[in-house]
């Protein structure tokens, strides 16, 4: 899916390019579990050289962002073939559509238009490594973007079971899962999920979030084959002490689920993010769109439910917050 440029700012005043250079801006983080993937794919801004203009204004013209008809936009399935990337031969072309619902912003709202495709993308496995290349086709240029997506086969949440203890420690547990093979941040969350049943009324689904925060690969513990991240044991009663407190209205909380989650973010767009502080349109300290300026890169999030320790389960039961028995 896409990714928008709330992450970075941008001084509304710019110097005009006298030549009238067409700088082309790419925007898009890929998403292999999404059905549609979408690409802003826009220009950068061009004036006379009388000074200079108030960028903001011009962001709100569609026809100051966007180029004129549909450009020719693919991207080309590459291929591992001993220690060198090569094309497969299949190009998976974008089309363009207009989205009616962008919220009002820096750019201009509600219609956008964008680059997207439905098509199925190959993420990397046992056998096989595949990269894809954006190809940006102009009258006189082409615009290129080489990016690795996340979602192969070797990320996974290897834990099945998590320990928490009401008793007020120190003490660290450790959360085990396989990195995905191309670079990413990881973000790391746990979830407990519970019922309130009130009588005379609804059962109301609630929930308690534990983020165990972001890693790279250089955070992350390594035993045995396998990678880690640590958290604390009494992470979930603590929490729960914030949430429900000394609210005993509720006499019957059941054990929904517990849900392990893990976010995964390109290296391009973490270094993007970081290092982006930009005075204009086309002034980045970081891009990987050659030829071009903005950032290319992938998400991909995966989840497990897992079991609560028998422990857990009984410190649960024996705290004044009315939990009855879980649902195992």
């Amino acid at each position: 899916m896409f990714v928008w440029l709330g992450m970075v700012s941008c001084s509304t005043k710019i110097d005009l390019y006298t030549d009238f250079k067409d700088v082309t801006i790419v925007y898009g983080v890929m998403d292999v579990a999404q059905d549609t993937n979408f690409i802003k794919i826009t220009r950068a801004f061009s004036g006379s050289n009388d000074g200079s203009f108030d960028a903001y204004q011009f962001t709100q013209i569609a026809d100051s962002l966007n180029y004129p008809g549909k450009l020719d936009a693919r991207l080309i399935e590459l291929k591992n073939v001993q220690g060198n990337y090569t094309p497969t031969g299949r190009e998976i072309i974008l089309d363009t559509i207009t989205i009616h619902n962008k919220q009002e912003g820096l750019f201009y709202a509600p219609d956008q238009k964008m680059y997207y495709t439905r098509s199925h993308f190959k993420v990397n496995n046992e056998n096989e490594k595949y990269r894809y290349q954006l190809s940006v086709r102009k009258a006189n240029d082409t615009i290129t973007s080489e990016i690795g997506l996340l979602g192969s086969t070797s990320f996974q949440i290897l834990s099945d079971m998590v320990y928490f203890r009401s008793i007020d420690n120190t003490k660290t547990r450790k959360l085990y899962y396989t990195p995905d093979d191309n670079d990413a941040i990881y973000q790391i969350k746990m979830q407990f999920n519970y019922k309130e049943l009130h009588p005379m009324q609804d059962t109301v689904n609630k929930n308690v979030v534990m983020d165990l925060g972001s890693f790279s690969m250089m955070d992350l513990g390594y035993e045995d084959g396998s990678y880690f991240v640590t958290y604390h044991e009494n992470d979930l009663f603590r929490i729960l002490a914030t949430a429900i407190g000394g609210d005993t209205i509720y006499p019957e909380r059941f054990f929904d689920s517990f849900v392990i989650s893990i976010s995964a973010y390109g290296k391009e767009l973490h270094h993007y993010a970081l290092t982006n502080q930009p005075t204009s349109v086309v002034d980045y300290s970081y891009t990987n769109i050659k030829g071009g300026r903005g950032v290319l890169s992938s998400r991909y999030r995966i989840e497990k439910d897992v079991k609560l320790s028998s422990l857990t389960q009984t410190d649960l039961l024996s705290m004044p917050w009315g939990f009855k028995h879980l649902g195992y």
